[in-house]
């Protein structure tokens, strides 16, 4: 049985590489289970919910990763989002009305960092919706757009923002890509997610310094490199959901020395609350939500991310948008 809801690290001994896996199971079923996602949908969906941890995992922070697809596609929006404790939640908002013109692709593919394939963009129909297949990539869902990366500190006080376009036909690709040009570390990524899980893989580079720490010359840590991608591209979906972590390692890299670290929990946690909620109805403005309030007696506001609903009543809209409301700001709904 492989791990469940948690998050390994591992490095290896003698060369500059560090790894992480992960594994949703309850915690994927809790972000979803408030949303019918077509297959191919919520495959992507789970495979950038597994990244968001896998890139949480390389950074040192105390705030919110933020991995966003927008395109001008038959999804039009994809965000995952994960804290620096391991939290996550995410959504996709797509074009439900016109999903029966053609259906969405069922989700089949093979892990995200297998040699890309996949329908080319010119494949999809004129109505937006790309044709079925196992091999359908996210250019065919997203369309023409950017994978956009963001980290920002609980307080606020410190933002990074990396955007590159989407590229390949898996979520992978454009992550290499935007570790490449962003962070500056070659880093690869095999992601995987169905209906009862989401798992993934990282594999990283490090910088020089680290190659020397570990007693081993540029030439021997190009080859290990090379190495070790290769054999990462022969880890299957099976293995990624029916193995524990170290057997996928002992499978992997069995001729290698590998440190396991202890496993971090991983759970889905929507961050919303009241306050957000009277934030971002002070944003729509006084007047639209007295209208609101005037046509249906109260305010509901549902989040996006947990299906939770806040109402607000005459009273209360009346403290919001009384002189002690601008504590609010505008906050949204995050």
């Amino acid at each position: 049985m492989h791990d469940r809801d948690c998050l390994h690290r591992f490095v290896f001994e003698h060369y500059p590489i560090r790894g992480h896996l992960v594994h949703l199971d309850a915690a994927w079923r809790a972000l979803i289970e408030h949303r019918e996602y077509p297959n191919a949908i919520r495959g992507v969906l789970g495979e950038a919910v597994a990244a968001s941890l896998l890139l949480a995992a390389t950074i040192k922070f105390d705030g919110v990763l933020s991995l966003q697809l927008r395109g001008d596609g038959f999804v039009h929006l994809m965000l995952a989002q994960c804290t620096s404790g391991l939290g996550v939640r995410g959504l996709a908002r797509y074009q439900e009305a016109r999903s029966g013109e053609g259906g969405v692709p069922p989700s089949g593919a093979p892990p995200s960092g297998a040699p890309p394939g996949g329908v080319p963009p010119s494949g999809v129909p004129p109505g937006g919706v790309p044709p079925g297949g196992p091999q359908t990539g996210i250019n065919d869902l997203i369309g023409a757009g950017n994978l956009t990366v963001t980290l920002e500190t609980d307080d606020g006080a410190q933002r990074y923002q990396g955007i590159v376009p989407i590229c390949g036909a898996r979520l992978a690709d454009s992550l290499q890509i935007y570790f490449e040009n962003s962070e500056q570390l070659p880093t690869r990524l095999w992601l995987y997610a169905d209906g009862l899980g989401a798992s993934g893989m990282l594999l990283q580079r490090l910088p020089g310094g680290a190659a020397a720490a570990a007693g081993a010359d540029a030439a021997a840590v190009d080859d290990a490199w090379r190495r070790v991608q290769l054999i990462g591209d022969t880890l299957t979906r099976e293995e990624l959901g029916t193995l524990t972590d170290a057997q996928i390692l002992h499978r992997l890299f069995n001729e290698d020395d590998l440190r396991l670290f202890e496993p971090s929990p991983v759970y889905f946690r929507c961050r919303c609350s009241r306050e957000r909620v009277a934030g971002m109805l002070q944003g729509l403005g006084e007047a639209e939500t007295r209208s609101i309030l005037a046509e249906r007696g109260e305010v509901e506001v549902r989040c996006d991310f947990c299906n939770r609903a806040y109402v607000f009543d005459a009273v209360d809209v009346g403290r919001i948008f009384n002189a002690g409301a601008s504590s609010h700001g505008g906050s949204t709904v995050h």
